[in-house]
């Protein structure tokens, strides 16, 4: 397995690229379009060149770089042996794309669905190989995040789920063993506290830095639940929370207003500049 083919280059897909690369895989990152695939490479150079000052491994730029390949289409993974897609956490858009990737890719080839809240059940059921769709949560900064996701749908083939974990393994990552359950373990708890820290402030309850600074001060989180808001994006967050309502039909995963708000406004987070916080160009 050389060839891996990594679907979206937002910032899952530019994680995803980065760490595939600099770990000596050949990576073919796709997209939509030229200008989205030129931001795509403009932040690996930087991601690589910041990595020792946030703790990671020196990266040299030029060499992850040297492994990645981009183009337009997912017409260019026909002879991937391996696809990441980590398109939006929207089940149209997951649908369409992953009609294409079964038109698209070999029979032998394996799809790893990055998502955080769709069954993988649901995803595999799009094409004619279900055998050979598996889900993997990957974590943001994926490069920096250690513990993934493994998540088989109900027709994974066994050989399926032995080439991810090689994978994954290769990609410096443990990968934990969850059923085909929506929002999986993290995001079924994880998007609860968000929505419902974003309902404190849709309230008046208190501001977002005060949120924050209760579960970093109290609970010893390196974060607060609002700040991991924008660092996901806050629209990710939404649709998350959106498909646990749909899929389980129950009250509690009623999305918060403000998130919609937020949304609809372009208020994603650091990616856009602005969301529950204001972001310099660093993303600081």
């Amino acid at each position: 397995m050389t060839v891996v083919g990594v679907v979206g280059a937002g910032v899952m897909g530019i994680g995803v690229a980065q760490n595939l690369a600099s770990s000596g895989y050949e990576t073919i990152l796709v997209d939509i379009e030229e200008r989205i695939l030129d931001d795509a490479k403009a932040a690996i150079n930087r991601n690589c060149r910041l990595s020792r000052l946030m703790g990671g491994p020196a990266l040299d730029p030029d060499e992850v770089l040297g492994r990645i390949t981009t183009a337009v289409g997912v017409e260019a993974l026909a002879k991937a042996e391996i696809v990441i897609e980590n398109v939006t956490e929207n089940w149209d858009v997951k649908r369409e794309v992953h009609a294409r990737l079964d038109q698209v890719l070999t029979p032998e080839a394996v799809v790893i669905v990055n998502t955080s809240a769709i069954p993988i059940t649901r995803v595999a059921a799009v094409g004619d190989h279900p055998e050979r769709v598996v889900g993997v949560h990957f974590m943001n900064p994926v490069p920096a995040k250690p513990v993934v996701e493994l998540i088989p749908g109900f027709h994974t083939a066994p050989e399926t789920v032995e080439v991810t974990r090689q994978l994954l393994s290769g990609m410096g990552k443990k990968a934990v063993d969850v059923k085909d359950a929506s929002g999986f373990v993290s995001n079924r708890v994880l998007m609860l506290t968000v929505n419902e820290a974003a309902y404190l402030v849709h309230e008046g309850v208190a501001t977002a830095e005060s949120v924050d600074e209760v579960f970093r001060g109290c609970f010893g989180h390196p974060m607060g639940p609002l700040e991991t808001a924008d660092l996901i994006g806050v629209d990710t967050i939404l649709y998350s929370v959106e498909v646990l309502y749909e899929h389980y039909a129950d009250s509690k995963y009623r999305p918060c207003p403000l998130l919609k708000q937020m949304t609809d406004a372009g208020l994603h987070g650091r990616k856009t500049g602005r969301g529950f916080y204001t972001y310099d160009n660093a993303g600081q």
